[in-house]
């Protein structure tokens, strides 16, 4: 797993009287497979035991984020891009994405090697970048899986750890 976020310098989204916004999270994820919907449960359980109110949604059924105070949205990346449908949901609610705090992952690369998840980097960055008003505060490539060849790089703890970091900031600001 790679990580940038909020030890990384960067900032939560402020809400009134300048304390991090709380309450209601999207986990919203996109996948072909069904590994990356496995990692967003896995956020969505340690954003629950944040306090936090959490729902699951495949990012091609969401089509407003106003209604919450944090967004996680989840990819695989494919081919040198990230997952169409995660894509098109940050495209979609890029305003609204913008005024609140979003967490972002994708699932990468099948070989443990830096220079995989350094190109998986890569391809989540030109994604965000085609969507400049809209700042994770913290965004994560983790390990991919391939059943067919019996890889799975998904390392469970860092998944969780990254996933409360991002959810003590929420929580903070209830």
């Amino acid at each position: 797993m790679r990580t940038d976020g909020p030890a990384h310098g960067g900032a939560f989204a402020m809400g009134g009287e300048g304390r991090p916004m709380a309450g209601s999270v999207l986990v919203a994820h996109a996948t072909k497979r069904g590994s990356t919907q496995e990692v967003a449960e896995a956020v969505a359980a340690a954003l629950r035991e944040r306090g936090l109110d959490v729902e699951v949604e495949p990012a091609a059924r969401v089509e407003d984020v106003r209604a919450y105070d944090g967004v996680v949205i989840g990819g695989a990346l494919y081919r040198g891009r990230w997952h169409r449908g995660a894509r098109r949901l940050l495209k979609r609610q890029h305003a609204a994405l913008a005024t609140r705090p979003v967490a972002v992952f994708g699932m990468g690369p099948r070989r443990n090697e830096d220079e995989a998840f350094a190109r998986s980097r890569g391809q989540l960055e030109r994604a965000l970048g085609s969507v400049v008003d809209v700042r994770p505060s913290a965004v994560a490539v983790f390990g991919g899986v391939d059943r067919e060849k019996g890889v799975d790089l998904r390392d469970w703890d860092a998944i969780r750890a990254w996933a409360d970091e991002f959810g003590t900031g929420l929580a903070d600001g209830a």
